[in-house]
């Protein structure tokens, strides 16, 4: 799954060494999975950051828990160390963070920004726009912000409703509606 080769594992050792006693290990997760924006992050993690559907590596003096959600993603990762002149640099390989990994069975989440990165931002960025997933309400709302060329573009109604909205609602159907929280007043960046 994740290899963390021993130098970097002498490296995290040595930083929770410098932590509060309530820091447990560290927490891997990837943020926008499977999307051309997925970043992959390492964090301190505290008791109640674990969840439930984590995974766990255990190394002598060193706890690592891999996101749950992340797991498909965080497959082949690579995590060293290696010092240099300038102290040292730890680095983060994931090669698969940024490829679809998408099924019927993925978090809705995984689907929507699935669907945003590979069906709609292509065609929004003609127009030096895109859209981003900022959250789903509990009743499945999806809560989108436009940025670039569709921020403050006076068709952003016509592309949210026609487009976007139709898009979303027909391919995740347990999604109840789609929302625009972007501010339009600033037309700075407009496709008009």
């Amino acid at each position: 799954m994740v290899n963390i080769t021993e130098s970097a594992q002498a490296y995290l050792i040595d930083l929770l060494s410098k932590q509060d006693d309530d820091v447990i290990g560290i927490r891997i997760f990837i943020n926008k999975p499977g999307t051309p924006k997925a970043e992959t992050c390492i964090a301190y993690c505290r008791a109640d950051d674990k969840q439930e559907e984590d995974d766990q590596l255990s190394f002598e003096g060193l706890e690592v828990y891999l996101d749950g959600r992340s797991l498909p993603f965080l497959k082949d990762a690579f995590i060293d160390y290696s010092k240099d002149r300038m102290g040292g640099q730890l680095t983060i390989k994931a090669p698969n963070s940024k490829m679809p990994n998408v099924n019927d069975e993925s978090p809705l989440e995984d689907r929507i920004n699935y669907i945003l990165y590979n069906e709609i931002n292509p065609s929004l960025a003609s127009h030096g726009g895109e859209v981003s997933l900022e959250s789903i309400t509990d009743e499945k709302v999806a809560i989108l912000k436009f940025g670039g060329g569709c921020q403050g573009c006076s068709a952003v109604d016509m592309t949210l409703k026609h487009g976007v909205e139709k898009t979303l609602l027909e391919q995740v159907p347990e999604l109840t509606g789609v929302t625009d929280e972007t501010d339009h007043q600033d037309t700075s960046n407009a496709y008009m």
